[in-house]
């Protein structure tokens, strides 16, 4: 177990899996460029109604014909990608945990539900997806959604999807961005270890052990070519400050559009005027950190500006710092005390270096460190709350960024994501379960009971009056108005995952905010 920590190198496990742009080649451009769909993502989630080779063949015969009508030619040969739980509505009377519970049948996937041709990656177990237009499996939403499950006495839904995602770390060597073959080239924030203790608290410390292969596995991808980098350099996720500190950054192995969001890329990237293909690289590494997208990843005031690759997010090294002590606690369960020791040391490190990089005491706050200019960014943003739920602050930081909370982000209706509206969905004045759920938990980690609660109460009234009103929970929220939330490249989805996992969670802990 210790050799297999020093860092092997990790293929690109996605090269070897056709995605819809590889299958349907000069089609693909042209469906996506002409909008046939309104949404991008409609067309590489279709379900082709024969063969895709001869789909292509027939488009290459056809195209060059008189009245070619490339709608009609693609409204024939595919099905349309349902809107899932688009139908569903609360029973009258029905309480809100109710709807929650009936819920996770209608977004729960089984193995037997795979179709032929679909960019859809099969998956051994059951799993829960979000809602609305993503009929997949997601990374980071599933944590979440757990937290719900748990609360619904769904345990035997969480352990499957627990299972499914040390399936995929074996099988490509990561936990992809979600089940599409298109996903492969990223991952998201990578909460595996988290939801490994998760399932702790009811498992018991046997699950460090059976799963500890995985957690080494996911290391390793997150660490890849860290050993061999000189200072000042960067590979893949990983940076080597001047001082040989080794932090980690949002990548994607992929520098040209994403499928999903096809025209939109280019787009971006034609307002951008870059003649480097790096800009689709920025693009997509924003979309491995779930926050896609957000004027924190800007060096300027627009998407064409976005620089991820060039930040060090505290978010980020949270999770892999609870990464390190989760792999040092199952390497103590298998009494490998050397393993033990080093990745102990790893997070202890991985701690001080937070600390040291990405603390921004004028701010007030732990912001991202833009590690080419050698500068923090003064932008203060609902990410300072990852190093108190990983409890990698002081209590000094901690109280510090309660007063920049309340000051900046808390709003009527719950934490903002960031103080800019930009018009992009991670930035304010949306709030988002996952933040709301980290701020919660992480100012009770350090006694902020009371500005815990306030964050809470104010979510969930939102979350019930939006609830009470269409009798839907939605994927966001407007934290400041009236609305339910909006921004982004498409329009606001229902169902939603961890929307429903947090609600359900939050009113366990607080019973009074549902009456």
């Amino acid at each position: 177990m210790t050799v297999l920590l020093a860092g092997a190198a990790i293929a690109s496990a996605d090269e070897a899996v056709p995605t819809p742009a590889d299958v349907y080649g000069e089609l693909f451009k042209q469906v996506q460029l002409e909008a046939v769909f309104p949404d991008s993502k409609a067309f590489v989630d279709a379900l082709p109604k024969r063969a895709p080779e001869q789909i292509l063949e027939e488009y290459r015969q056809l195209r060059q014909q008189p009245g070619f009508d490339l709608k009609k030619f693609v409204a024939e040969r595919f099905e349309a990608p349902p809107n899932v739980a688009a139908d569903f509505r609360t029973v009258a009377g029905q309480d809100v945990r109710q709807h929650i519970d009936a819920l996770w049948k209608v977004l729960e996937r089984k193995p037997e539900d795979q179709r032929p041709h679909t960019s859809r990656l099969a998956l051994p177990y059951r799993y829960i997806v979000p809602g609305g237009r993503f009929n997949e499996i997601y990374y980071w939403d599933s944590y979440f959604t757990m937290q719900g499950l748990e609360e619904s006495g769904r345990h035997d839904l969480t352990m499957d999807m627990i299972a499914n995602f040390a399936w995929l770390i074996d099988r490509y060597g990561h936990i992809p961005n979600g089940n599409r073959s298109y996903f492969l080239s990223r991952s998201q924030p990578p909460f595996f270890a988290a939801m490994i203790e998760l399932a702790a608290s009811q498992e018991g410390d046997s699950v460090y052990k059976k799963y500890l292969p995985q957690l080494v596995k996911e290391y390793q991808f997150w660490m890849d070519g860290a050993e061999a980098l000189k200072p000042g350099a960067a590979h893949r996720r990983v940076v080597k400050l001047a001082d040989g500190t080794v932090l980690n950054r949002y990548y994607d192995d992929r520098n040209v559009p994403r499928e999903e969001a096809y025209k939109e890329d280019v787009a971006t990237a034609r307002q951008a005027g870059a003649a480097s293909p790096e800009i689709y690289r920025h693009l997509r590494a924003a979309a491995e950190s779930g926050w896609d997208f957000s004027s924190r990843w800007f060096a300027g005031e627009t998407l064409a500006t976005i620089h991820t690759t060039d930040l060090i997010p505290p978010d980020l090294n949270s999770l892999l710092y609870q990464l390190e002590l989760t792999i040092a606690k199952g390497c103590t369960v298998t009494a490998d005390a050397t393993c033990a020791k080093n990745m102990n040391a790893k997070a202890e490190a991985r701690k001080a270096a937070i600390t040291r990089y990405l603390w921004n005491a004028k701010a007030g706050a732990f912001t991202d460190f833009d590690w080419r200019k050698k500068q923090l960014n003064a932008q203060v943003t609902a990410a300072t709350v990852y190093p108190l739920y990983f409890n990698v602050a002081s209590k000094e930081q901690s109280k510090i960024i309660a007063a920049t909370v309340r000051s900046t982000l808390l709003k009527p209706h719950g934490l903002a994501t960031t103080t800019l509206a930009t018009g992009e969905q991670w930035d304010a004045p949306n709030g988002w379960a996952p933040l709301q759920w980290l701020a919660i938990k992480g100012f009770q980690n350090y006694g902020e009971d009371q500005l815990a609660s306030t964050i809470a109460q104010r979510w969930v009234g939102k979350n019930l009056q939006v609830f009470k009103a269409t009798g839907k929970l939605v994927e966001k929220y407007d934290v400041v108005g009236d609305s339910a939330g909006g921004g982004g490249e498409y329009p606001l989805q229902d169902g939603f995952g961890w929307t429903n996992g947090v609600l359900r969670k939050l009113l366990a802990m607080y019973p009074k905010l549902a009456e």
